[in-house]
């Protein structure tokens, strides 16, 4: 696993083939298969890698700061991690299990949308405030997904990311204020 996400990190999801990964290991493609089923295995494992690793960084960037902080904190880390390991970034929101398969364990994806929204609702004081959580991740994809194919410019996001991110998080924030009976 390890030669694999080295070959993804430099070289993107197409330069990772079972040849070229046995060529790096030294052994022959064919030895591989007693590990691995397939290459869409390899992919599905190297991406819930990537989650893990992402929800790994997240957690330890929140970890003893107050709500706001702590969400500002996570939406850095996540745009970080888009920066730093791009490919592993573009295989993240596939590693959920194949379509007419269950296990009795969240995916890693799943577990990164649960500890998202674990940090929005510490935040909005709504423990299950999906419509804030689905905002803030999209904000998120969204900034790394622009940032990746270029679409910023030379200029990049400026303080564009800011500002969203200030907006996102004041009306969570809002939320979580009590509201005047009166109004």
């Amino acid at each position: 696993m390890d030669a694999a996400w080295t070959l993804l990190n430099e070289g993107g999801q197409n330069a990772l083939n079972m040849r070229a990964l046995a060529e790096v290991l030294g052994v022959r493609p064919a030895s591989l298969y007693r590990h691995v089923e397939n290459r869409e295995a390899l992919i599905r494992a190297l991406a819930e890698r990537g989650v893990l690793a992402l929800q790994d960084s997240i957690a330890l960037a929140v970890q003893g700061r107050a709500p706001r902080d702590a969400l500002n904190a996570a939406a850095h880390t996540y745009l970080d991690y888009a920066r730093i390991h791009p490919h592993a970034y573009a295989l993240m929101l596939f590693c959920d299990n194949p379509a007419g398969t269950t296990t009795p364990d969240p995916s890693p994806a799943k577990a990164l949308w649960n500890t998202l929204l674990k940090l929005v609702g510490n935040l909005s004081g709504h423990p299950d405030d999906t419509d804030h959580a689905v905002a803030f991740w999209t904000f998120l994809h969204g900034a790394a997904m622009l940032e990746q194919q270029g679409l910023y410019g030379d200029s990049g996001p400026r303080g564009g990311l800011a500002v969203g991110l200030t907006a996102l998080l004041d009306h969570m924030e809002a939320a979580h204020m009590p509201r005047n009976p009166s109004s």
